[in-house]
């Protein structure tokens, strides 16, 4: 560790009550460096993105006087003291909804989502999402996440859609999480049921995405955006239809529905990119299957906090398995 660090936590009468104050020396190492990436490194638990908001407030001192220039350089031997507020709580409302568990620990916890569930809230769905089962669930064990007392959604996955999600419980989680998804570091395959028979069975789709100009709830192929890539391989093939694996190397809104129904086999069920065949219409209709035949099965990432690989691996449930079984030749 560059710096060598002193911490006590404890309430700051100068900064008031619920604040508490975490003092760092620096070492020689870390002579000259930027401030907040000096404290940055040495403050795990905090993020970098935290620790300029709380130098921009006046948080960080040193010698009594508060430094607000980020950018600002350090000296060896000097001690800094970072006043940190308690997390305000979320705007948002605990729930007790059911979650299915697939890993949890001090920093992060992976959850096997079930179909139906939204995940973070927004217009017309202020609750019975997963940030409040997770508000429910992790209480008193979320730590300010940029100050904020809330689970870190790094990614999202459809309502619709059902499978494995990682969420972070910690700055420090989140942070190295975020940066893993942007580096495209993250193994996450999908398994999906399309119409048709993809051929040649396996291949990959490089087609950006963007919001559609036509239909703004819609994503759709647009040239100039963002850069999507799906790597697919059929896995068995079925009853004018077809069991596929997807494997993301990049994780844009809709992009296996948009991608698959790009090459001519759109998701079953899918209500918003695929057209109902006549074949399947009798099958969906008798199991009454109403969402995307889409399942997140797969998630691989190293621990952001002790670095350990982690892989996780859900069956499909079970309305999947059932038009599965239906359509098998």
């Amino acid at each position: 560790m560059l710096l060598e660090i002193v911490t006590l936590i404890a309430t700051s009468l100068s900064h008031g009550p619920g604040v508490s104050t975490i003092e760092a020396r620096i070492a020689d190492t870390a002579h000259g460096w930027r401030l907040d990436r000096a404290l940055a490194d040495a403050v795990p638990t905090l993020s970098r993105e935290r620790l300029k908001t709380l130098i921009a407030a006046g948080a960080v001192s040193h010698d009594g006087q508060p430094w607000r220039e980020t950018s600002k350089k350090t000296a060896a031997g000097q001690l800094f003291a970072i006043a940190v507020p308690a997390p305000t709580p979320l705007h948002n409302e605990a729930q007790a909804i059911p979650l299915v568990i697939a890993y949890e620990d001090d920093d992060l916890i992976v959850i096997d989502k079930q179909a139906g569930l939204v995940v973070h809230p927004a217009a017309g769905n202020f609750d019975g999402t997963l940030v409040n089962a997770l508000l429910h669930h992790c209480a008193g064990n979320l730590s300010g996440i940029g100050g904020v007392a809330r689970p870190g959604i790094v990614h999202r996955i459809d309502k619709d859609t059902s499978g494995l999600m990682v969420a972070a419980k910690t700055d420090r989680a989140h942070e190295g999480l975020a940066r893993q998804f942007h580096d495209h570091s993250i193994d996450r395959r999908y398994r999906a049921i399309v119409c048709g028979t993809p051929r040649p069975a396996a291949g990959t789709i490089d087609a950006p995405l963007a919001r559609s100009p036509q239909n703004r709830k819609k994503i759709a192929i647009v040239q100039g955006g963002k850069r999507a890539v799906t790597h697919f391989t059929t896995l068995q093939p079925l009853r004018d239809a077809a069991l596929v694996e997807c494997r993301l190397e990049t994780g844009r809104t809709h992009q296996v529905r948009v991608h698959m129904a790009s090459i001519g086999h759109a998701l079953l069920g899918d209500p918003v990119y695929a057209k109902v065949k006549s074949t399947h219409k009798t099958v969906i209709e008798t199991l009454g299957f109403r969402r995307q035949a889409l399942h997140a099965a797969y998630l691989g990432f190293i621990h952001p906090v002790n670095n350990t690989a982690l892989a996780f691996e859900s069956r499909m449930p079970a309305d999947m398995q059932e038009l599965f079984s239906q359509l098998h030749v």
